[in-house]
């Protein structure tokens, strides 16, 4: 058996290929199997299929591990979005970002519909005005980078002003990964993904997840996640769980084409405006043309694929103002690139001809 005090020396890297894996020992598998159950024998600690599964512990273990705390999966990121946001007492503040992913502006705009709760809208980049939002808040909720505006936030200085209000902080991760960015050593209670992205990252399963260092605050958020039954389903908590092994592989190509498109797009004419925060897959631009050219832009591409998700193997692109529920300081035409790991070459060859197309 190799030394289990060796993985506290490992590389995110080395730990997404090998957190979560069964015990090496003769005749047992290399990855955990799915495991199909709804009901267990009683007395032990799972009892019931709402209480635990198997396949999702290890996804769980693995996610915990590159996180730095202890892991839940959801059966979507949403579901993990509406486990958080139920932490917050009636009536009680609520300080979100004014760009983020648009179902945390819905659910937080929702909430606040019905008085549930009060919301406080911010730039996450105006860190006096983030500080001073969070005076009385209940809750501090920040992506950095925000989708898809790619606004970054001073996460570390946010989160010593919010916890001297007595304010949980609570960042979505999904953008960065736990490769590039890595919030709960930088002040944050809880770090959301919508696993559905980066982290299972070939379009083939829904999932969320949550982790936190906080051994109390898991317990009140898995009691949650019991009652309410926002579960992962198996089969996408193993794809996830497999997805993840390679997912510095994937972030390193995406980096690299994103960092290289992005300086290619800023000497386009047709471009007017370029968003790229320095690390990732995501790049947002703006389009000259208003947004009729961004639609026919998602129109003319025969690589690239116009779809709403992100974060796979594929390049995808989107108009996101096409969305009604888009905030109105979105650019009408700016349009979000998940930047995949193909041929850097035959994206910009498509992309370029696009951009003709759209210029003529």
């Amino acid at each position: 058996m190799p030394d289990p005090s060796a993985a506290e020396t490992w590389s995110p890297a080395t730990t997404a290929v090998t957190a979560g894996r069964p015990p090496h020992e003769p005749d047992r598998p290399l990855n955990h199997p799915i495991t199909m159950a709804s009901t267990y024998g009683a007395t032990g600690d799972l009892e019931y299929g709402r209480y635990g599964n198997p396949t999702w512990s290890a996804f769980e273990e693995a996610l915990g591990a590159l996180e730095g705390g202890r892991c839940l999966a959801f059966s979507s990121g949403l579901a993990t979005v509406a486990t958080v946001l139920d932490l917050v007492g009636q009536g009680a503040t609520v300080v979100a970002p004014r760009h983020a992913y648009n179902g945390t502006v819905m659910q937080v705009a929702d909430l606040e519909a019905r008085g549930r709760l009060t919301a406080r809208l911010v730039d996450v980049t105006d860190t006096e005005a983030v500080a001073k939002a969070c005076d009385d808040a209940a809750l501090v909720w920040l992506e950095s980078p925000t989708n898809p505006a790619l606004e970054l936030a001073d996460i570390q200085t946010i989160a010593r002003v919010a916890h001297d209000a007595g304010a949980y902080v609570v960042v979505d991760n999904t953008f960065a990964t736990p490769l590039r960015q890595r919030p709960l050593t930088m002040g944050a209670d809880v770090v959301v993904h919508s696993a559905t992205k980066y982290l299972a990252g070939h379009g083939d399963a829904m999932l969320g997840a949550l982790v936190t260092a906080d051994d109390q605050l898991y317990d009140v958020l898995k009691g949650r996640r019991d009652l309410v039954g926002a579960i992962p389903g198996t089969l996408e908590a193993w794809l996830a769980l497999r997805g993840l092994r390679t997912l510095h592989l994937r972030v390193e190509r995406a980096e690299s084409n994103a960092r290289d498109l992005a300086e290619r797009l800023r000497a386009h004419r047709a471009v007017s405006e370029v968003r790229y925060p320095g690390f990732g897959g995501i790049v947002s631009i703006v389009l000259d043309g208003g947004p009729d050219a961004a639609d026919r832009l998602v129109r003319s591409t025969s690589l690239w694929v116009h779809a709403t998700s992100l974060g796979g193997v594929e390049s995808t692109l989107e108009r996101r103002r096409r969305w009604k529920s888009e905030p109105a300081t979105i650019p009408d035409a700016l349009v979000r690139l998940s930047v995949g790991v193909e041929d850097v070459e035959d994206l910009w060859a498509d992309l370029e001809r696009a951009l003709e197309v759209v210029d003529t």
